[in-house]
């Protein structure tokens, strides 16, 4: 017991060293004049809780932005919020998207805020590169849109509900039901199940929501290669003229709703919910991402994209 009290305290110290020497950016000398001790201890202190793993170095790179690029797109769609990334030197799309998504999105959060999320690749990328400097206090991180299947993948609503509370430290509000069911009648009564409703509710209040914009293309499609629809059916949407969707809502590429039948069957917010959220981020690029990211703006389902340079100017050609 007089042990773990000793280690104890002998943590306590270390924290109270490290945060005085990076957080508050005292030097070893003042550390060494404020403890009583001398400079050499406080070296010796700042290396053991390194070796601990108290402290980590996280080191944040400039992103390339295109100004312009970013200001006509907020002028053209009506949108918030553009953010336009420029790669170089062979930089990996999705990791530089996520650094910058996660920069708009940590900017935004507040005490006591929601934050609602979907699913898939870029949106479990951009959680990866969430880094807080300081805890905010009753962040509640809400699933709005079920899960893909029995095998939960990074990329899936659980698994980036469970490491987005992790990363801010706040409570995680989780959809337990699977995404798409075989008709309308079994999806009226999932939403109107007490768990679904609890949750959606509190989705709805979300001041944030962060977003991937899904593609109708076959091989890059979740609902294809989870085994939700067939090559058929995502084929017939496209013939329908479905480009991508939001949330598990479908458009075309003007915006407007699509593949109806499809979206009576999906578990997640209601439209209207999902609307009234202020700001929705839409995190995607590439060329297959041209189209859906145009409904999506077009039809006013996000109103801050971050995307790339190249992918942001096709958008513009083809409006």
């Amino acid at each position: 017991m007089v042990a773990a009290i000793k280690r104890q305290a002998r943590l306590d110290l270390l924290a109270d060293v490290a945060e005085l020497y990076y957080v508050r950016n005292e030097n070893q000398e003042q550390i060494a004049r404020r403890l009583g001790v001398t400079r050499s201890m406080v070296s010796r202190m700042l290396s053991e809780a390194r070796e601990l793993g108290m402290i980590t170095v996280h080191i944040e790179r400039p992103i390339n932005q295109n100004i312009e690029i970013g200001r006509q797109l907020c002028e053209r769609f009506g949108l918030a919020q553009a953010v336009v990334v420029e790669l170089h030197n062979g930089q990996p799309l999705l990791m530089q998207l996520a650094k910058a998504a996660a920069k708009v999105l940590s900017l935004s959060l507040e005490p006591d805020q929601v934050i609602g999320t979907s699913w898939g690749t870029a949106i479990s990328a951009t959680v990866d590169e969430i880094y807080l400097d300081q805890p905010i206090p009753g962040l509640k991180v809400a699933q709005l849109l079920g899960s893909l299947g029995a095998h939960v993948k990074e990329y899936d609503g659980l698994s980036i509900v469970a490491r987005l509370r992790d990363k801010v430290r706040g409570e995680g509000i989780f959809l337990n039901a699977p995404l798409l069911v075989e008709n309308e009648a079994i999806a009226q009564v999932l939403m109107s199940s007490k768990g679904v409703q609890e949750t959606l509710k509190i989705g709805s209040q979300a001041r944030i929501a962060l977003l991937g914009i899904g593609s109708s293309v076959l091989a890059r499609s979740p609902y294809y290669l989870a085994g939700h629809m067939t090559a058929a059916e995502m084929q017939h949407m496209v013939a329908e003229g479905m480009v991508g969707d939001v949330c598990g809502i479908f458009f075309d590429i003007n915006g407007q709703p699509s593949s109806i039948e499809i979206q009576n069957r999906i578990i997640g917010i209601p439209i209207n919910s999902f609307m009234n959220i202020p700001s929705r981020l839409g995190v995607a690029g590439g060329p297959e991402k041209v189209m859906p990211i145009l409904g999506a703006v077009r039809g006013k389902y996000i109103n801050i994209l971050v995307t790339d340079s190249m992918t942001a100017q096709s958008v513009l050609n083809q409006s």
